[in-house]
């Protein structure tokens, strides 16, 4: 844990090669976390503080405006609002502290959504139920988990769960060969018929990991919530203790429109965490902080790049650290 009020003294701390090392496979280091995050760092931490910082109080003025910058950065008008009503109640608070206050408000926010760990049980097959609108990087975050996994030597199955998007079993499958993992695939049967097949290879043949791809088109939602239904019962009815989680995957750079999203796929499934994709140049990684106070929902894993191992544990005093 870093100590806040410490925080000009940790700011141009720079990593050894050992501590970066530490961080693990799965891990980023702080260096390389705060150039992932630094378009987010900008909007959300630098534009609004440096605006206010050097003023002599915060009066309503300057607390309207602090509202609409964070808004504008993408934190969301509910937790804009909240923030700055707190400001306002606590008259004590000068603008020099007000970025102390931003830091301890976020890191409140993420700790409250619980915790970022992966869950994981060695030993038995571990289902990753993977959701999302089309677009978001689904696939591309199942390949990177696959081979995560398969680093770590791991068996890993993938379930091809979108079975009518044109092209889009294709694409899983080609991905599975990139991560070396195997794949269950049925073009154009029904989805939850294939995650059937797929627990029942992963039981059989003593997989470690299940990855359930599924669809995502909110043009029809009324359908796509009655096959994430029929896919949950399935897994539900057919292993219900080997269900980690839950995932939600959002593409960074759709900003607030992700906590809509949210909303919508929590209303088939029992939403555990959520995967932050394409972070790395984008100025909207504050629906981090949306999603994990209005939906209580953490933050699990994160896309770091384009590469094949660019997929990260998150972690929120790591963010927290680099973000400011």
């Amino acid at each position: 844990m870093f100590n806040f009020f410490k925080k000009d003294k940790q700011e141009n701390v720079v990593e050894t090669p050992q501590q970066q090392e530490e961080k693990g496979f799965w891990g980023i280091s702080i260096d390389n976390l705060k150039k992932v995050v630094s378009n987010t760092a900008h909007s959300l931490v630098n534009n609004v503080v440096n605006q206010f910082e050097n003023a002599e109080e915060l009066d309503e003025f300057i607390l309207d405006d602090m509202e609409d910058a964070l808004i504008k950065a993408d934190l969301g008008v509910g937790v804009a609002s909240e923030i700055v009503d707190t400001l306002r109640k606590r008259n004590e608070i000068k603008p020099s502290k007000v970025r102390e206050f931003l830091r301890n408000s976020f890191s409140e926010i993420l700790a409250s959504a619980g915790s970022s760990e992966l869950a994981y049980n060695d030993g038995e097959l571990n289902i990753y139920f993977i959701t999302g609108v089309n677009g978001a990087g689904k696939t591309t975050l199942i390949g990177k988990l696959a081979h995560k996994f398969k680093q770590e030597g791991k068996k890993v199955l993938i379930a091809a769960g979108d079975t009518f998007r044109a092209a889009a079993e294709a694409q899983l499958n080609i991905w599975s060969e990139r991560a070396q993992a195997d794949i269950v695939r049925r073009d154009g049967a029904d989805p939850a018929s294939v995650v059937y097949d797929a627990i029942q290879k992963g039981k059989n043949e003593n997989y470690d990991v299940l990855l359930i791809d599924t669809a995502g088109r909110l043009q029809n939602k009324f359908n796509l919530m009655q096959e994430l239904a029929k896919i949950k019962l399935v897994i539900d009815k057919n292993a219900p203790d080997n269900l980690r989680e839950c995932m939600l995957v959002l593409d960074a750079n759709t900003g607030q429109n992700g906590l809509s999203q949210a909303k919508v796929f929590s209303e088939a499934v029992n939403l555990t965490s959520v995967a932050l994709t394409k972070l790395d140049g984008s100025a909207k990684g504050g629906i981090i902080i949306s999603v994990a106070k209005d939906m209580k929902l953490p933050v699990k894993l994160i896309g770091v790049g384009e590469k094949l191992d660019d997929i990260r544990v998150f972690n929120s005093s790591d963010f927290i650290e680099a973000l400011f």
